[in-house]
């Protein structure tokens, strides 16, 4: 068989508890995934109003977050989640440089990984990543419907949010298990677990979404750090 040109990834923010259900959705079908925390807000209470539903917004405690992601990939989302283009260099090193630090201590291993919060990131944040840093890719919140690599690894854009992007998302789906690429295609889902809750029946419509794509011999299954490092792009 041909070198596997074709990679499958996740990337969910925020480190809440429908985590849980999430992990054990993607443990099923042998998927993988990548989940961005804010070590400073782990155990916290809360909860979002979002179209019209309130929904838990509780963040797992540190003590669970390494047995939970078992298996799969944490990764930076800053300290606290705040808008990095609305600070000062010296605050995004440290939310950036102090939520890594704090993981890695958690999870036992080297968090190598970010997806920005809040919102795209400007030039100047991009910069002050890429350069003061160690940090190897991060994330946008902007997607490109398209499963081409991102050629800035420091301002990596998704394929599509599945929140957003709902009835897109099996249609790229079925796209890319037809695709028979000649160089590297990256199917890359970003979103929040917690959005499931909004409208609990895609829970199920998702797991079936998982079910489709999983166990494609031409595919290949990893958390973003495991996909970029496939293909080179770190």
């Amino acid at each position: 068989m041909s070198e596997i040109k074709k990679a499958l990834t996740f990337s969910y923010d925020d480190g809440v508890t429908q985590d849980k259900r999430l992990v054990d959705i993607f443990n099923r079908y042998g998927l993988k995934a990548t989940f961005n925390l804010n070590s400073a807000l782990l155990g916290k209470t809360g909860e979002l109003l979002r179209n019209g539903v309130r929904v838990n917004h509780t963040k797992i405690n540190s003590r669970e977050v390494k047995c939970v992601y078992e298996g799969h990939e944490v990764a930076v989302h800053t300290l606290t989640h705040p808008n990095l283009n609305n600070l000062t260099e010296e605050e995004i090193i440290k939310e950036v440089n102090d939520d890594r630090e704090a993981l890695s201590d958690i999870v036992g291993y080297e968090v190598k990984g970010m997806a920005y919060p809040c919102c795209a990131p400007d030039e100047r944040v991009i910069d002050i990543v890429k350069n003061k840093t160690i940090v190897k890719y991060a994330r946008s919140t902007n997607v490109t419907y398209s499963s081409n690599p991102s050629a800035d690894m420091l301002n990596y854009c998704g394929t599509v949010y599945h929140h957003r992007d709902w009835d897109r998302l099996f249609e790229m789906g079925k796209e890319f298990l037809e695709l028979k690429p000649e160089t590297p295609q990256i199917m890359y889902i970003w979103g929040h677990s917690y959005e499931f809750d909004i409208f609990p029946e895609r829970w199920e419509k998702f797991e079936e979404f998982c079910k489709i794509m999983s166990n494609q011999k031409d595919i290949f299954y990893g958390t973003n750090i495991q996909v970029f490092e496939k293909f080179g792009l770190v």
